[in-house]
This record gives structure tokens, C-alpha cells and sequence, in this order.
């Protein structure tokens, strides 16, 4: 068994949390508190991993990820 160390991004709303991993396109899930969110991603990442190994396709990793703020004037 291999670890693997991946990015998220989790968002709160009004409907709860919406979490991401952006190395992974089309990986994302929810839930209704941080805690569930972070166990859900978790089980989609490994799901998404475990169907990339088993079709023999590489596992993306990132050597750094930066988040920021912006402001835009409108």
C-alpha cells in the first residue's frame, strides 16, 4: 500500500460543505459538516486512485499548490 499526498479545497455554504481535489479532475463531494466532508473526499480520492491504478493509468502529484486571494474591481 502507497500514500499519497493531494490538495483540497473545501467551501461552506448555506447547504453545508463542498470539498474538491483539484489534481484529480472530476473528484468532489459534500457534506453537511466539516468533518463529513473531510471523510467523504477522503473516500473519493481513494476511489478515484484505486480506479486509476486498476486501469493502469498514472497517479498525478503536485510538487507545490499556492492558494491566494484576489480583488477585482468592478
Amino acid at each position: 500500500m502507497k500514500n499519497y499526498r493531494f490538495s483540497i479545497i473545501i467551501e461552506e455554504d448555506s447547504e453545508g460543505y463542498f470539498a474538491s481535489c483539484p489534481e484529480l479532475q472530476g473528484c468532489y463531494t459534500q457534506g453537511d459538516t466539516y468533518e463529513e466532508v473531510i471523510k467523504n473526499i477522503r473516500d473519493a480520492i481513494r476511489l478515484h486512485l484505486e480506479d486509476r491504478i486498476k486501469c493502469g493509468e498514472e497517479i498525478p502529484q503536485s510538487e507545490s499548490v499556492s492558494l491566494t486571494t484576489l480583488e477585482v474591481a468592478v
